[in-house]
């Protein structure tokens, strides 16, 4: 704590002072010092059987290999794997790998380091689901059979996140801070709660990165700003309500993102479950109340207030992606949304606020206490929906309660990722639990967005999954049991003369993204 609060004076010092940036970039063209949020420091370390890589927030592992990677389209392409083939019955996937790559300790990777990977990550993962996956098998040197238990198109989507273990060197209770993997990038030295510094593979199978050293700081926002005052970071993560600075040496990059913020709008009446919770919203149960929330909001009116103008409009959980369906694109009107609770007999009562049948339209939009743009979002839309005469307040609450409290009012999430498998996540039926015959963190259910959902996991061509996955949004829009609002674009210092290269649509979570291709970077000198 103590070299924390020191660090931090010694760049308030340096900053008041106005420190001219330091000369990394021209002496040494082929480093760079990355500052990225605390929580992007893996606590397990960098061992993808403990969620290395996989996750909230999915990343490129840079350290390990991956079978396939997501291209800048969010399509398939391929790393180690030079051919795939699925089964008609969707419950085989045949790989073909490389033959020239080795790990960092001379050993080359052979399909049985990808047998192994699998077979650990599959019985020791608490962060990925895994239970598609019956068994990884190697046949031969160079080939990779993965036996399902049930049909998963997406697959591909899951190897490319999944680093690759050495099975002759793997131990688990060390391999996390002492990673061997045959990537673009060494783990040269781990200072837990301080810094990470990666080195370029020299016997790297790939092109030759351009940045030989990478320099990873974990920061608080504040601190962050303050190293990029003092000259001390080439880049570092920051959020909307510093865009307005101005650093001399520094511009704000932006970038896109499907990291998206939305509330679930409960569709069942209101009652109490099992463990004595309250299911369900007298209001929201009715479909044009929902219909009218989502067409009275004025999602840009939300990013200006909130976000500075970084952001963009969020329609679904999966904007931008190939599997996205623009069905439930719609700008704001409030007189029509008006009209839609009118006709549904939400009358305007003596202080403004629409009643019917003796059920005031009241919810209470609870948000993550302690971050400030969920907050923000929840201030912002309760005014909007005032302007319908539906009372809205904001209430900041712990996720210890949160699961709970969305189950009978909105609550603002944060999602978004590289796989159709929010989709299913978020709108799927459960068939067991405590919340069997709902989906997961709303109550809502629909058979025939079920049934497309399952038909896509089936489909052994991953690109006529897509069209599946967006029949089945559209089967969704019409019930509205969700309200997405805003895209939070994903914001940067950049030190004057590094050019970042270009950058696919980040994913929920302000942290590894970042640097998926920092081997691509290099410096204008």
């Amino acid at each position: 704590m103590k070299q924390t609060i020191l660090f931090l004076l010694t760049l308030s010092l340096l900053a008041g002072c106005q420190a001219a940036p330091l000369e990394q970039a021209p002496g040494d063209s082929r480093a760079v010092t990355v500052v990225l949020d605390p929580s992007s420091e893996p606590a397990a370390g960098f061992d993808p059987a403990f969620g290395w890589g996989a996750g909230e927030h999915v990343h490129e592992p840079l350290i390990q290999s991956t079978l396939t990677v997501t291209n800048p389209d969010l399509t398939i392409g391929f790393d180690l794997a030079t051919d795939m083939e699925v089964s008609s019955d969707g419950l085989t996937w045949t790989l073909a790998i490389r033959e020239d790559v080795q790990f960092i300790d001379g050993e080359p990777l052979t399909a049985q380091d990808v047998a192994f990977t699998y077979n650990t990550v599959k019985n020791t993962s608490s962060v990925n689901d895994f239970t598609m996956l019956d068994r990884a098998e190697a046949i031969g040197e160079t080939t990779v059979v993965f036996h399902m238990a049930r049909p998963f198109s997406i697959w591909p989507y899951t190897m490319a996140i999944v680093g690759i273990l050495p099975a002759h060197a793997y131990d688990p209770a060390s391999y996390g801070s002492r990673p061997i993997g045959s990537g673009r990038y060494i783990l040269r030295q781990w200072d837990r709660g301080q810094q990470v510094i990666l080195e370029a593979n020299p016997d790297y199978y790939g092109d030759t990165p351009g940045m030989e050293r990478v320099t990873l700081l974990f920061m608080e926002e504040d601190a962050a700003f303050l190293a990029v005052q003092a000259g001390q970071a080439d880049l570092a993560y920051t959020s909307a309500p510093y865009a307005g600075q101005r650093v001399s040496g520094y511009s704000l990059l932006s970038v896109q993102t499907v990291d998206n913020r939305g509330i679930n709008l409960p569709v069942w009446g209101s009652s109490i479950n099992e463990q004595g919770t309250v299911v369900g919203n007298e209001f929201t149960w009715d479909p044009a109340a929902r219909r009218a929330i989502s067409m009275g909001i004025d999602r840009q009116a939300i990013i200006d207030h909130v976000l500075n103008g970084y952001g963009t409009p969020a329609y679904s959980v999966c904007d931008g992606m190939p599997w996205y369906s623009p069905v439930s694109e719609a700008g704001c009107d409030r007189t029509k949304a008006a009209g839609l609770l009118d006709a549904a007999g939400w009358l305007p009562g003596p202080d403004g606020v629409r009643e019917k049948d003796g059920v005031r339209a009241a919810l209470t939009v609870h948000y993550s206490a302690g971050d400030s743009v969920r907050q923000g979002l929840a201030a912002e839309l309760a005014n909007q929906l005032k302007e319908l005469g539906i009372e809205t307040d904001i209430k900041g609450v712990g996720w210890d309660t949160a699961y709970d409290d969305a189950l009978s009012n909105p609550l603002v999430w944060g999602w978004g990722a590289h796989t159709p498998m929010e989709l299913y996540n978020i709108y799927h039926t459960e068939i067991s639990g405590d919340l069997a015959n709902t989906a997961r963190y709303s109550p809502y259910s629909n058979e025939r967005a079920d049934e497309l959902m399952d038909a896509a996991l089936a489909c052994t061509d991953l690109e006529e999954s897509y069209a599946l996955w967006q029949q089945a949004q559209e089967e969704i829009a019409g019930d509205v049991p969700w309200v997405w609002l805003v895209n939070v674009d994903h914001l940067y210092w950049v030190r004057d003369g590094l050019q970042v290269a270009e950058q696919k649509i980040h994913p929920h979570g302000h942290g590894w993204s970042i640097v998926n291709n920092v081997d691509q970077w290099v410096w204008n000198v």
